[in-house]
Order: C-alpha cells, then structure tokens, then sequence
C-alpha cells in the first residue's frame, strides 16, 4: 500500500485538472476510477483515497452538477423512514446524520428546529401518531450517539407558543405545534466541493470536464470536454457513482428516477421566519411540504415526488403543476398565502431510485452496490445523508472483489477541509463583517479565503482594490469577490457557471444571476492564467 493517504495539497485548479488528467492517462493502471462527482461519488473517492489507493475521479461536467445540488439542504435522521417500516435505514440515517454533524463537517451543519402546526387539516389521531413518531426519534439520536445538546428532544407547544415562534402562522382553529430538531446544511454543494478537495488532499486525481465514452470493468475511454480530446484510464476496479445516469453506463441498472422540486422565497415573502415549518398534504398519511429557512435569509419550500417520464435531463425543469402544488399546501398554515409572484426561484432534483414498482414516493431510500458481469461496481438508491455509508459499502466491494492493498474505512473520524470543533469554529478570528457567515461556509479556512485575495490581487498587473475583495458582488447579495477568486483558485471552477451555480446558490435566483455574472467573469479574468497559489491546509481534526 502507498503513502497516498496523508493529507497533502488539497486546492483544485484548472492548471492542475489539466496536469493530473495527462497523468491518469498516460498508461499507467491506477487502483480506482470513479465515475460521477456528485456527493456519493465525491464520498467514494475520498473513502479509497484515504485507505491509501490510487484514485481517479472523473464527471462529465462539474462538482455537485446533478442531484447533489438539489437537495432539501437537510440531514435527515430517518424519522419518515420509521414511520414506513425502514427501521434499519432509519437507524444508518441517524448513524450518518451524527457522523456528518459532529465530526465530518461541524462547520456546514446545525441543529434546525422544525415545528408541525396542529391545525383542523391535521386530525388528532393523526397529530397523536406524529408525536408518537417523534419521541421515538429519540431513541434513535440516542441508538446513533448524538449527544442531546446537539439536536434537543421533542416537545409540544401551545397555540401562543407556536404563534410566537412562526410569524403570520394561521391563527384559526390552532391547537399549539409539535417541535422537534433534524440537522440542516449550509449548502449541499460545498458538502461536495469539501469531500473532491479533501479526497485530492489525499492524492485523489479530481477530474471534472471529464466524460466517459465507454466503461468497462478495466477502465474507460473519456473525452476531455475542454479540449475536446479522447483518452482511456486503464483501472483495477472501477466504481459508477452516476446516480441519475448510473443506467446509461451499465445498462442492467434499471431506475425509476424521481422528480422533486423547491421554490425559492425572498425573505420578505415570509418575514422574520426562523424555524422551518412543516404542513401536511391533504389527504396523504405520510406526506409534508416543508418550509425551510436558510442561512443567509432565503426561504426553501419544498418538495414534489413526481415520476420523471422520458430521457434523464442534465438540469431538470420544475413544472408549474408543481410550484402551484406547493404554494397551496404552504397556503393553509400562514394567514396570508404566498403568491406566484413571491418566488423568485425554483430547482428541481432527480432521484436514482432502484425500479421496485410502485408509486416512486413509495420506493425505498435504502443505496444499493451492485456488480455488472464486467466488474463495474454500481452504487444507487440512497439519499444524501448517507453517503459515506455508500461510499463505504462500494469501496469494500472493489478492495474484496479486485484484492486491492486498502486499508480500512477512515472516513467515519475523517473532518474534511475546514472542519473543526464548533468550540474552536466559534473563536475563530476572520478580519470580515461577515465573518460568521464565512466560517458556516469555510470553516477554518475562512481567512485564507481572504487572504489568498488579498495575495491574488498583490499580484494583479490591473488596479483591483482591496474594498473590491470584501464588498458584496451585488446589492442584497452577502457573497464577496474574495469567495469567487477562492472558487477559481482553490475550488475548481472553471468558468461562470462553476461559480454562480455550485461554488456559490447565486443561480437559484436568475436576477441574481445576471446582477453578479460582471463580478463572477472579473473573477475568472484575475485569477488565470497565473501561479498555482500555495496549498491550502489539509483537514483540521476536530480538538
């Protein structure tokens, strides 16, 4: 086994995309190809990377492009999957859920309180069994090792109580509220960004704009999208972490993707909202449309779980059945309803869910690892809480089937790149106004963000002022020019879109979008071609 697993440079550029791709492709046989950067890809990679193999990681686009990007932004810990039965995928949530919020990634995750008001559209039985299902929820903290100081247990609120927690709440025929609490992420995406750049801390080759022609159980042939050129990767063991496009790759993988869409609120669409609030769907047992607060002011509502009908597209489209189905639901908890003109977004992801038949809302969340007569390894199913357990169970599959020189999983004790202890994330000096929104989305690396500014444009050639670095990249937005060079610089993106889309949300909102595309393209321009800026710090174990 290498020495591959120490924690080394972990900053992606696009000088060193282009230097490890020539290498990857210069007929050597590495230990592991992935296919797909999206969270359980991304996991996969630095789950072998760490056990000391040599990895390469490849996406046809970029990191977090698909699925991964469109999530509820939560970390679920199982609840609705005990209510179904699914008690030992209920269990590994709750597992994963403590993993991701205590020692992988202190700095992306909180504690979210999340309130049920008790209206006439919720019957007593069924607001009975629903408290029922959340003090069981307990057990299942306690089962994982969350430490309730972490996620607080359930209680029941008052009518005052809850009106007093959730501005505008409908008052009429209020009964109080169920609160509870459930992990919610900064941002999915820089879940996914801090796993690629953690794996390539750890020698991982991290490939984006990198797509697979062919795949076979030796290897693949690939077609850099840059520059248009073919290649093969030859490989030991190859895992297919496709998700939604897994069944383009390996055709005996049969899914039933799913379809969930978000709106995106302004903040003044629900003011003063601070807890998520959760509304039932008319008659559905088991089905709720969230309203979820989020860290810098917007509002997510959602989502859907509708059957996607024909080819898997590359960025799906919410329908406008959805966005009205969602703002009716929400419109029966609040005295005054949101409007069609309130969202100034909408997103929607794609399940790989397994074909079980059946309603796809009914399917099982539970992943699968399957193996193709070639070799391929194929990992689905699953949901974003517990990826790593994913990650996991494909990696002991290669090393068992191909006999790989690995050493055990480290990842359950492995904080990736600007993880800590919340203690010392909250003594934590960044010279910004916005210093505690930075460390959410950094970490410990929240000053090197600035700084590698600062140093970047030290070197500028063109007058760029150090008011320019610090300042918002638009009016009402709290995202700097300092974030978009770190995106350039030690993120890996490679044009606007990596930006705006996935190292930022700021595409969630399209007038967002177009107000910030000058600043996003200032960026690009300032920080290539140039000097591969120093590395940054590897992972920072939590004390």
């Amino acid at each position: 086994m290498t020495d591959r697993g120490a924690p080394g440079d972990a900053a992606l550029t696009g000088q060193r995309r282009e230097r490890e791709l020539g290498d990857a492709a210069d007929g050597r046989v590495v230990d592991l190809l992935v296919v797909g950067l999206g969270v359980t890809g991304a996991g996969v990679a630095l789950d072998a990377a760490a056990r000391g193999l040599d990895v390469v990681a490849v996406d046809a686009h970029d990191l977090a492009f698909g699925t991964s990007r469109w999530s509820s932004k939560l970390v679920h810990g199982g609840l609705r999957y005990l209510a179904n039965g699914q008690f030992a995928v209920a269990h590994e949530s709750a597992v994963e859920r403590g993993i991701l919020m205590t020692s992988t990634a202190p700095h992306l995750t909180r504690a979210l309180p999340m309130l049920i008001p008790l209206l006439p559209m919720l019957p007593r039985t069924r607001a009975t069994v629903i408290a029922a299902g959340l003090h069981a929820g307990v057990a299942l903290r306690r089962s994982a090792g969350t430490s309730r100081r972490l996620l607080p247990g359930p209680r029941r609120l008052s009518a005052t109580e809850a009106a007093g927690m959730v501005p505008g709440l409908r008052r009429p025929g209020l009964r109080g509220a169920l609160l509870s609490w459930d992990g919610q992420l900064e941002d999915d995406a820089r879940l996914v960004v801090g796993l690629a750049r953690t794996a390539a801390a750890h020698g991982a080759r991290v490939l984006t704009r990198t797509r697979v022609l062919e795949l076979r159980g030796d290897g693949a042939l690939v077609r850099d999208e840059v520059t248009g050129e073919t290649a093969t990767i030859r490989a030991r063991s190859v895992v297919n972490a496709a998700g939604v496009w897994a069944g383009d790759l390996v055709p005996d993988v049969t899914l039933r993707p799913s379809r969930g869409t978000h709106l995106v609120l302004r903040p003044d669409a629900l003011p003063g909202l601070g807890v998520a609030v959760t509304a039932v769907v008319p008659g559905e047992g088991n089905r709720f449309v969230m309203v979820l607060p989020q860290p810098d002011g917007q509002v997510y509502v959602g989502l859907t779980d509708e059957p996607l009908d024909g080819p898997v597209p590359d960025v799906p489209v919410p329908t406008e059945t959805e966005i009205g189905f969602l703002l009716d639901v929400i419109g029966a908890v609040f005295d005054h309803p949101v409007r069609r003109e309130d969202v100034a977004g909408a997103f929607a992801g794609l399940r790989p869910l397994l074909d079980a038949g059946g309603r796809t809302a009914d399917l099982s969340r539970r992943h699968a690892v399957l193996t193709s007569p070639d070799g391929v390894v194929t990992v689905v199913g699953g949901k974003l809480t517990t990826y790593r357990k994913m990650a996991e169970d494909a990696v002991d599959a290669v090393v068992r089937q191909r006999n790989l020189p690995a050493g055990r999983c480290r990842t359950r004790n492995l904080p990736l790149v600007g993880a800590a202890a919340r203690d010392v994330l909250a003594r934590l000096e960044v010279p910004h106004p916005g210093a505690a929104r930075l460390v959410r989305r950094y970490g410990t690396e929240a000053p090197l963000v600035l700084a590698a500014a600062r140093a970047l444009v030290d070197d500028a050639s063109d007058d760029v002022s150090a008011a320019e670095l610090l300042e918002p990249v638009a009016p009402g937005l709290p995202v700097t020019m300092a974030e978009l060079l770190w995106g350039v610089t030690h993120e890996g993106a490679l044009d606007v879109d990596d930006l705006l889309d996935r190292r930022t949300r700021i595409g969630l909102v399209a007038a967002d979008r177009t107000a910030t595309e000058p600043a996003a393209r200032r960026a690009l321009e300032l920080a290539a071609p140039g000097p591969i800026p120093p590395p940054a710090p590897g992972p920072i174990p939590p004390s």
